[in-house]
């Protein structure tokens, strides 16, 4: 299950990570995140232990959305080593999460 990201919780889950993590900037209202959603959550099982997967809501926690310019919804972004090495924009095939994550692992 893909974990739930905040701006309290951004600094220890994501950049002090041991792990790559993928990080899923959605909106409750935004269609093309629904359409990803169950593709996020498979990616957080197959790649649990190897890259951590997790959604944060842009309504809810703004300030981080801000500090990344997330202009667009769906974004994702792969951060690893606290710092973000691959930015994915829209409604995109799993194929293509997967190979940006497997290039990070």
């Amino acid at each position: 299950m893909a974990l739930k990201f905040t701006d309290e919780n951004f600094q220890s889950e994501v950049l002090e990570s041991d792990i790559p993590v993928l990080v899923d900037f959605y909106a409750d209202w935004c269609g093309p995140c629904k359409m990803m959603s169950p593709v996020i959550e498979e990616l957080a099982g197959e790649y649990e232990g190897t890259v951590k997967v997790g959604k944060l809501n842009v309504d809810e926690q703004p300030s981080t959305a801000q500090k990344y310019r997330v202009m667009s919804i769906p974004t994702m972004l792969v951060i690893k080593n606290g710092q973000p090495v691959e930015t994915i924009v829209g409604a995109v095939s799993k194929s293509s999460i997967v190979e940006k994550l497997d290039a990070h692992k």
